[in-house]
C-alpha cells in the first residue's frame, strides 16, 4: 500500500498512517450517536512541503498522481474520466448577461455521471491492493458508475440500493453484470446494510464519504475547472449537494491548490439543495443535527442524514461559502430552461444547481462580469420519469401531409 499519503480526522485532526484499509477515525466513530451524521470521517493530506515546488502544469502532465492516493496510471480504467468539457454559455432565453456564466457537464463521464471520478479512484486503489470485491450504497449514480467502472477493470462489484431507485439506474447496474442487492427503505437504509456487509463478508467499500478517497476522487473536477479557465479561479460554483461528499471535493481540490502555493484565493461555493431534503443546508447554524424526511424528485441528492455533513459544514464555514434551497418546481424549469437553451439535457439533482444559480441571478447578486461555473452532475436520461410534468407527447398524425399541416396550427 502507497505510503505518499496520511488521513486526517476531520474532527478530532488525529492524524493516521494509510498502512492498512481505513475507513472512519477508530476514536471519534466509537462516540457515534443514532441518527447523527457519521463521525471521524477521513481527510486524505499529502507531503504538501516537498510537492510546493511543482506547478500546474507540471501536476496536469501527470494527471495529478502526485495528489492521489495510487502509485500508478496505469492502475485506473482504460476509460475517459474526468476531462469532461465546460462550455461557455452568452445568453438565456435570448438574453446576454453582464457576467460569465460556465457549465460543467459530467454527464460526459462513461456512465454519465459525477460519480465515476470517485469510483475510478476506489477501483484504481483495490486494484493495487489485490481487492477483487467492491460493495457501495446508492440512490443509482453510485451505483451505476461503480458497477460500469468494475466491469472495465474485470471486479466484482455489489450494489445495495432503495427498491425505489430509477429504473434507468438499475438497468445500468445490472447490464454491466453487477450483484445488485435492492432494499425495501431509503438510501440511509441501504447505506447501513452495506457496511454490514463489508464487514461481514470482508468487500471493499466505496461509499461516499465512509471511504475517504471518494472525495480525492471528486476533488480532480476543481483541478480541471482551473485549467480549462486558464488558470484563473472562478468567483462563484454551484454544486449540487447530497450527503455533502462532492461539495467537499470541490473544495478539497483547490485545497490542494493552496497548499501548493498556486492558488492565492478560494472561489465562493454555493451549496444548493432540493427544498424537500435540505438536510444539509437546515443544520449548517444548528447546535444539534435534527432530521426532517426528505421528500424530492430528485433522488441523487434526496438524504436525510448527509454522511459527509461535518467535513462539509465545516469547508463552507471556513471558506466562507453560501448556501441555498430550491423546490422540485424550480428545478425542473431549471431543467427545461438549461436543456432548451444548451442542449444539456440533466438529471433533477443536477439541475438542482442550475436552479441555484437562477435563483442568485434572479435575486440580483451575480456581481457584474464575474465568472460563474454550474456543476451538472449527470445525464437526464437517467430518470426520465421525473420531467414528464413538463410535457404531454402529442397524438400521432396520419401520414399524409394535410394532417401535418393541421397539426402543425394546432388544429
Amino acid at each position: 500500500m502507497t505510503s505518499k499519503f496520511l488521513y486526517q480526522c476531520s474532527d478530532c485532526g488525529r492524524q493516521i498512517p494509510a498502512g492498512e484499509i481505513i475507513y472512519l477515525c477508530p476514536t471519534c466513530s466509537s462516540k457515534q450517536l443514532p441518527d447523527q451524521p457519521p463521525l471521524g470521517v477521513l481527510k486524505v493530506i499529502y507531503d504538501y512541503k516537498a510537492l510546493s515546488g511543482l506547478s500546474y502544469n507540471e501536476l496536469a502532465d501527470k494527471q495529478f498522481l502526485q495528489l492521489l492516493p495510487v502509485d500508478h496510471l496505469n492502475s485506473f480504467p482504460n476509460l475517459r474520466i474526468g476531462q469532461t468539457p465546460l462550455y461557455e454559455i452568452n445568453a438565456l432565453d435570448g438574453k446576454s448577461h453582464d457576467f460569465e456564466l460556465y457549465l460543467k457537464d459530467d454527464s460526459q463521464n462513461p456512465t454519465f455521471s459525477f460519480k465515476d471520478r470517485a469510483s475510478a479512484l476506489v477501483s484504481a486503489f483495490a486494484r493495487e491492493n489485490g481487492i477483487e470485491t467492491i460493495v457501495a450504497a446508492s440512490t443509482g449514480n453510485a451505483g451505476s458508475s461503480l458497477a460500469g467502472i468494475c466491469a472495465s477493470q474485470g471486479q466484482k462489484a455489489v450494489i445495495f440500493v432503495p427498491a425505489t431507485a430509477p429504473k434507468a439506474k438499475l438497468t445500468q447496474i445490472m447490464m454491466y453484470g453487477a450483484r445488485l442487492v435492492p432494499v425495501a427503505g431509503n438510501y440511509d437504509q441501504a447505506f447501513d446494510l452495506s457496511i454490514e456487509a463489508t464487514k461481514r463478508f470482508g468487500w471493499y467499500n466505496r461509499n461516499t464519504a465512509y471511504n475517504p478517497l471518494t472525495i480525492e476522487g471528486k476533488k480532480t473536477v476543481s483541478f480541471e475547472i482551473f485549467g480549462q479557465l486558464k488558470m484563473n479561479i472562478p468567483d462563484f460554483i454551484f454544486v449540487p449537494v447530497g450527503d455533502g461528499v462532492i461539495i467537499s471535493g470541490v473544495y478539497k481540490g483547490f485545497e490542494d491548490l493552496m497548499q501548493l502555493g498556486i492558488i492565492e484565493r478560494m472561489p465562493v461555493v454555493v451549496a444548493v439543495q432540493a427544498a424537500g431534503s435540505s438536510n444539509l443546508v437546515a443544520n449548517l447554524d444548528q447546535e444539534k443535527f435534527q432530521v426532517t424526511p426528505s421528500d424530492t424528485l430528485a433522488d441523487s441528492i434526496s438524504v436525510d442524514i448527509p454522511r459527509n455533513f461535518n467535513m462539509a459544514a465545516a469547508y463552507l464555514s471556513k471558506y466562507h461559502g453560501l448556501a441555498v434551497t430550491v423546490s422540485d418546481d424550480a428545478i425542473l424549469s431549471a431543467s427545461s430552461i438549461l436543456a432548451r437553451n444548451t442542449g444539456i439535457f440533466t438529471e433533477p439533482a443536477s439541475a438542482a444547481a442550475f436552479a441555484g444559480f437562477l435563483d442568485f441571478k434572479n435575486r440580483f447578486l451575480i456581481p457584474k462580469a464575474s465568472t460563474n461555473v454550474v456543476l451538472l452532475t449527470g445525464s437526464g436520461l437517467k430518470d426520465l420519469n421525473a420531467v414528464q410534468p413538463l410535457f404531454d407527447i402529442p397524438l400521432p398524425v396520419t401520414p399524409d401531409i394535410c394532417s401535418v399541416e393541421k397539426f402543425l396550427k394546432g388544429e
